[in-house]
């Protein structure tokens, strides 16, 4: 059965609750973390593989209006609905994706392609439309798979959920400081239904690769080679902890939109306070990760042999701090 999350296969991670998230069914275990095994993991094609990977041609469906990223859904030639993104996420989210996968959580089957025409387009978007070309051509955009046969049961809470404590809820936590994911919004986590399981995942990862925190201008926060080169990444350890710099306090500019800097400088939190065992734990699994392997999440993101080059090595320079510690 095809999915639209998928983690490893062995020795399954599960805890059994009886909390009442969303519908389905209330005692259903749930499920955070997979063991990737020792079996090497393609992060080109990543969760989907090369099988679930879009054909065209697309054909517009609807445009969607969540979140603050333009989106609209098409159906490809296989009758398979994808979620397509513009813009600055695209890119990482691409990356990230794989990279959460590589180390056995679970993630969408997101694709990237440079270019992309859709059948059907609408005259004009609500957002997002000085992104579309005529002849509904759009470029450098993510395609997140929406198949049937699965049930989003709504959003998991950071600091309320069953996990939250867990070493591989703390091993989350320090993925997301090596992406620079700074958006740990509720809203971006997922539950779904799957089977008998309930799989608990970071929905949105398109935050990521720029700064430690939500900055100005935009172009600065995702997806920045420099901006992701000149962040911190640890901030302090101790005997027993370690603080990272993601997410940081959103910047003084924010101030100006009060409800959305106090929507964020309670995330801080998220990042402080990880057991040096926890992190140290997810940089063995990550330094499991061929060079190559690394290069090829990249480069499924559509950068560039220098862009590859350059976001690797910090990469795995992150992973060598972990380990180290």
């Amino acid at each position: 059965m095809r999915t639209i999350v998928r983690a490893g296969t062995v020795s399954i991670l599960v805890m059994a609750f009886t909390a009442a998230w969303g519908a389905g069914d209330a005692a259903a275990p749930a499920v955070i973390w997979s063991d990737p095994g020792s079996a090497r993991r393609d992060l080109f094609y990543g969760p989907g593989g090369k099988a679930d990977q879009p054909h065209g041609p697309f054909t517009f469906e609807k445009e969607d209006l969540d979140g603050t990223n333009p989106k609209f859904v098409v159906r490809d030639a296989d009758g398979v609905k994808w979620k397509v993104k513009l813009g600055l996420e695209a890119r990482p989210e691409t990356v990230a994706t794989r990279l959460v996968w590589a180390v056995g959580y679970y993630a969408t089957e997101d694709y990237f392609l440079r270019d992309m025409k859709v059948k059907g387009m609408p005259v004009k978007l609500h957002r997002g439309q000085k992104l579309v070309e005529p002849g509904g051509v759009v470029h450098n955009v993510r395609l997140k798979r929406e198949p049937k046969d699965e049930k989003k049961l709504g959003n998991w809470a950071w600091d309320h959920d069953v996990f939250t404590g867990s070493r591989e809820w703390n091993g989350l936590r320090v993925m997301m400081a090596v992406m620079n994911n700074w958006d740990l919004k509720d809203v971006n986590n997922a539950i779904y239904q799957i089977d008998s399981k309930r799989i608990f995942l970071v929905s949105d990862l398109g935050a990521t690769f720029g700064t430690a925190g939500r900055s100005w201008p935009r172009q600065r926060s995702k997806d920045n080679l420099y901006t992701y080169s000149q962040s911190k990444f640890i901030r302090r350890t101790t005997a027993q902890m370690v603080d990272f710099a993601t997410p940081a306090r959103p910047k003084w500019v924010f101030l100006v939109n009060p409800k959305e800097y106090l929507s964020r400088v309670h995330l801080e939190h998220l990042g402080k306070n990880v057991p040096r065992a926890d992190a140290r734990w997810i940089g063995q699994l990550l330094s499991r990760l061929s060079s190559a392997q690394i290069h090829d999440a990249f480069r499924a993101g559509g950068y560039s042999p220098e862009e590859i080059a350059a976001f690797s090595r910090i990469l795995q320079a992150r992973i060598a701090a972990l380990t180290d510690l």
